[in-house]
């Protein structure tokens, strides 16, 4: 009996040292986020450092209307580009995500391309995303760091949600492979808006549909 109550508060106190782990963890990567500044003078209630690729993501969410304002926000090359969406099919995948790509051209002009991927190698057409966008996505780059802009309207009126994000390079305007390993094939999870609680995608996102190489034409940030 000795040894069952032992082992039992041992498992308890795991329990509570795992709990007390992810709190802190927690309010590290509220203190990361929280310290940005934005342009034209937005803010954003919540912010999460995301897991890979240096990105973060900031969000008001508005019960009223099931409306999230966000800002995405991942370092790049000026020859980079970076990517955001939401994937109302399945989590882990990039197949089936609306996303916001935002790129520069040569003259530095910041653009959104809105897109939905319909496969693993999707055409990439502007103005095809399955999510409503009352807000239009505008994006800037500064600092080796791109940010875009959007408010969305969460599919279903749910605030749990399928995030997925990216990032790859450019050639002449046009999307080039991202790195097909690593955390790049780890950028998807599951993002409570009204919480701010997030779980990480247990299955690698099948990314690979950014790959084709595609014109870069969008919203002028």
């Amino acid at each position: 009996m000795a040894a069952r109550d032992q082992s039992a508060l041992l498992l308890l106190a795991a329990v509570l040292l795992l709990l007390a782990s992810s709190t802190a963890t927690a309010q590290q990567q509220q203190q990361n986020c929280s310290s940005a500044k934005f342009s034209a003078g937005r803010s954003f209630q919540r912010c999460t450092s995301l897991p890979v690729l240096g990105a973060s993501l900031y969000w008001t969410y508005h019960a009223a209307n099931g409306t999230a304002d966000v800002a995405f926000r991942a370092p790049s090359d000026p020859s980079g580009w970076v990517a955001w969406g939401l994937n109302t099919q399945s989590a882990g995948s990039m197949a089936g995500s609306s996303v916001f790509i935002a790129s520069q051209d040569g003259n530095g002009a910041v653009s959104v391309l809105m897109t939905y991927l319909e496969s693993t190698n999707p055409s990439l057409t502007n103005n095809t995303l399955k999510i409503a966008v009352p807000v239009g996505p505008a994006a800037e780059y500064s600092g080796g760091v791109y940010t875009i802009y959007v408010t969305v309207a969460l599919p279903g009126n749910r605030t749990v949600q399928n995030t997925v994000w990216q990032a790859g390079p450019l050639s002449g305007g046009a999307i080039m492979p991202h790195p097909a390993a690593g955390p790049n094939l780890q950028s998807a999870q599951k993002l409570d808006f009204l919480s701010g609680s997030r779980i990480t995608g247990t299955g690698a996102p099948k990314s690979r549909g950014l790959l084709s190489r595609r014109n870069l034409r969008g919203f002028q940030g």
